[in-house]
């Protein structure tokens, strides 16, 4: 299979310190099946720190799957459980990191499920506000259109991954 990272560099080699906190699915290396998304995010990325939009092409070793000595977290669809993990990995005062409902501690290698994109953050932002409750949130998602990502959070999950070329924008 393969994955799609946008950024302003070229990624030659993933370097998961580099990487920002308080994302989705915790701090990690973010891919995604869809070539457009990724064309998208690294217009995003290079529009906000500078340099060009560049897509970076890995090949992406499905044996991960059958790698027993792996955590991998998978939500094929947003759902309660998707929505209050995205929202304990992206809230800074979480304190609870034992807790399976989030991905602080990276204990799992790799998650893979639906990106909380800008509109869907409004949604969210309405639920942590007080405004909603969860059986709203689950309800409102419904209606959203969803787009996907892989995170992979230890270096054992990005072994993984292999660069298979470059594009520039």
């Amino acid at each position: 299979m393969i994955l799609y990272h946008g950024s302003n560099i070229f990624i030659d080699k993933i370097d998961l310190s580099k990487c920002r906190p308080y994302k989705d699915f915790g701090r990690g290396f973010y891919c995604t099946t869809i070539r457009e998304q990724a064309e998208l995010m690294a217009k995003r990325v290079a529009a906000i720190y500078g340099g060009n939009p560049i897509v970076t092409e890995f090949d992406f070793c499905e044996d991960i799957y059958k790698d027993s000595d792996l955590a991998i977290k998978e939500f094929h669809m947003p759902s309660k459980e998707w929505a209050v993990f995205v929202l304990n990995n992206r809230n800074r005062h979480f304190t609870d990191i034992k807790n399976k409902e989030n991905n602080h501690d990276n204990k799992y290698d790799l998650v893979v499920g639906p990106v909380a994109d800008d509109a869907l953050a409004v949604l969210f932002r309405t639920f942590t506000n007080g405004l909603i409750d969860m059986d709203a949130l689950v309800k409102d998602m419904k209606f959203k259109r969803f787009t996907n990502q892989y995170s992979f959070h230890t270096e054992r999950a990005v072994s993984y991954l292999k660069v298979r070329n470059q594009k520039d924008l």
